[in-house]
């Protein structure tokens, strides 16, 4: 399995947000769908190790996200849906911390950078655009060599540019090897991208749908 999940339970206080006995994927390209207050965030930012958690979650059979931390962050990556980062900090900046900590090479930094047009590399985010910061968190979630990237609502914000080039490293990332998982309120059919299978989070677990 490319990613297990066993037993994971996600709290706020004493209010159980998620509930999921067992979940595992296969290398693909995969739909986590369901209403605003689902769960769908707190899932992303679970799997990514950033709130605790009880249960287990593993990559590749191998790494355990509690017993190896740094080797499963190197592997997952997630860019969040409404990404907040420092007023004061610049793209640079957050682009050249980032890169160190994935072991990113300088090449492939500029290659995105470039890619996504980000021409705003030296302005603090507190000049930014919501879609101008978006495209910063797009670029960070394909640094280094990452066996998951998450995506929570890549298209919102970003223009039709942005959005080609995101179908085209998310096509090529997967032809690497790399599983995505993928929120988002607009069909990717319609974007042209077919998903491996569709998962819906539905009374605090994850649903299988079917597909059409």
């Amino acid at each position: 399995m490319v990613l297990q999940i066993n037993n994971l339970h996600q709290r706020y206080g004493s209010r159980e947000i998620l509930s999921i006995p067992s979940f595992g994927i296969e290398h693909g390209i995969y739909w986590i769908q369901g209403e605003n207050g689902a769960g769908k965030s707190t899932l992303f930012r679970t799997l990514a190790g950033m709130l605790p958690y009880e249960g287990e979650v593993k990559l590749s059979d191998k790494y355990d996200l509690k017993k190896d931390p740094v080797e499963y962050r190197l592997r997952l990556n997630l860019g969040e849906a409404e990404p907040l980062y420092p007023s004061f900090l610049t793209p640079a900046d957050l682009i050249a911390f980032v890169a160190e900590a994935q072991r990113a090479p300088r090449e492939q930094a500029d290659m995105l950078t470039e890619a996504f047009g980000i021409n705003y590399l030296d302005n603090p985010f507190g000049s930014c655009s919501s879609g101008m910061v978006k495209k910063v968190s797009l670029l960070l979630a394909f640094l280094g060599d990452p066996s998951v990237i998450i995506l929570d609502e890549p298209l919102i914000t970003i223009d039709w540019e942005a959005r080609e080039v995101l179908f085209g490293l998310i096509n090529t990332y997967f032809d690497r090897g790399v599983t995505f998982l993928l929120s988002s309120h607009q069909l990717f059919e319609q974007e042209g991208m077919h998903v491996s299978a569709s998962f819906r989070i539905q009374d605090k677990t994850l649903v299988r749908m079917p597909q059409l």
